[in-house]
C-alpha cells in the first residue's frame, strides 16, 4: 500500500500572533496571494499524498470551509464576467480526500499526532505542522524524500531538519543529535534533545515541521507522560521509539527549500514579503516601491 496518508495538526491557538487570530485560524493568515494551510496541502498533494486529516480546534470551521468547492461562488464569477478568476479556485478540485476530526482539549503536539489513530490505523503517515510552510510557493521535495528514505531504509521515524544559522536559537527547538558524523543530508538519529541550552546542544540541526512515522508512534505516545503545560510532546514519543531500538533518520532541509515558519508576527512578515517579492505580476513594482521607501527613509536619518 502507498504512503499517501498525512495528519495536519492545526488547532493551535495562535497567541503569538494575536490579535490577527483572536477570530480567524493562523494557518489561513495570507502570505502572499495564498494562506498558509493551502501551501501545505499543495506540498503534500505534489508530494503524492491523497487523504489528509485536519485535526482541528475551535475556531477552525473557515478551513473545512475553504477547501470545499463553492459551487455559489462559481456561479457568481461566471455570471458576472469574472471567468478569469476560476483558476485560482483549482485547488478545489484536487484529487485529494479530506478528514476533519477536532482535538478538544489543548493537550499538545502529540496529543493533536494520538487523536489520528483511529483514522489512520496500522499504516504509517506523515505529519505536516499546518503553519510551517517549506520552499518558496510551497516547492519542495522534502516530504516526497522522506516517504522514499523512510521505505528504503525501513525506519520508524524520518524527521525534516533545517540547519540554524544562530546558535542560540536551539533554545526553541527539538535539536537532533546524529548518530556519528553527518556525510550528507540523510543521516541516522541517535536521538533528540528538545529545546536544549546553547552549550548542550548537540548540533545545529533542528526540526522542520515534517515528519513521517510508522504506527509505533501511536504507542510511544500513549505511554508518553504529559510534560510541561500538561502536555503530551511529539518530540518526547519520538524518542521513546529510538530508544526502545526504532529505528530514525534525519533529512536536512537543502538550502533551496528554506522553512517558513508562520508562528511569530516576526517570521510571519518575512514571509509575507518574500513571497510577495516573488509574485510574478506584482513582485518587481513592489521590490521598487521597497527600494524607494528605504531610500527615502535613510535620506531622513
Amino acid at each position: 500500500m502507498p504512503l499517501d496518508l498525512a495528519i495536519v495538526p492545526v488547532a493551535g491557538l495562535g497567541t503569538r500572533l494575536l490579535p490577527a487570530t483572536k477570530s480567524q485560524p493562523k494557518e489561513m493568515l495570507p502570505v502572499g496571494r495564498r494562506p498558509v494551510v493551502q501551501y501545505v496541502v499543495e506540498e503534500l498533494k505534489e508530494s503524492g499524498i491523497k487523504r489528509i486529516l485536519f485535526i482541528t480546534g475551535y475556531g477552525k470551521s473557515s478551513i473545512e470551509d475553504f477547501f470545499d468547492v463553492n459551487h455559489q461562488l462559481v456561479k457568481h464569477l461566471r455570471e458576472s464576467g469574472k471567468e478569469e478568476h476560476l483558476a485560482e479556485l483549482a485547488f478545489e478540485r484536487n484529487q485529494v480526500q479530506y478528514a476533519y476530526t477536532r482535538q478538544r482539549e489543548q493537550l499538545g503536539l502529540g496529543h493533536a499526532v494520538l487523536i489520528g489513530e483511529p483514522f489512520v490505523g496500522r499504516q504509517p503517515f506523515v505529519v505536516a505542522l499546518g503553519d510551517s510552510i517549506i520552499g518558496m510557493h510551497a516547492k519542495s521535495r522534502i516530504v516526497e524524500r522522506m516517504i522514499e528514505e523512510y521505505e528504503r531504509s525501513q525506519a520508524d521515524v524520518v524527521v525534516a531538519f533545517e540547519e540554524l544559522t544562530d546558535p542560540r536559537e536551539v533554545v526553541h527547538y527539538g535539536v537532533a543529535k546524529p548518530r556519528g558524523p553527518i556525510s550528507n543530508d540523510i543521516f541516522e538519529l541517535e536521538s533528540l534533545v528538545e529545546k536544549p541550552a546553547i552549550d548542550e546542544a548537540p548540533s545545529n540541526l533542528a526540526v522542520a515541521a515534517r515528519y513521517v512515522f510508522s504506527p509505533a508512534i501511536f504507542e510511544a505516545l500513549e505511554q508518553t507522560d504529559r510534560g510541561k503545560g500538561g502536555e503530551i510532546q511529539l518530540t518526547d514519543a519520538m524518542q521513546r521509539v529510538l530508544r526502545e531500538g526504532g529505528k530514525g533518520i534525519g533529512i536536512r532541509l537543502p538550502s533551496t527549500e528554506p522553512r517558513f515558519d508562520i508562528g511569530n508576527f516576526e517570521s510571519y512578515f518575512r514571509a509575507f514579503v518574500d513571497f510577495s517579492l516573488s509574485d510574478p505580476q506584482f513582485g518587481d513594482g513592489l521590490r521598487t516601491y521597497l527600494r524607494e521607501k528605504l531610500d527615502s527613509e535613510e535620506g531622513v536619518s
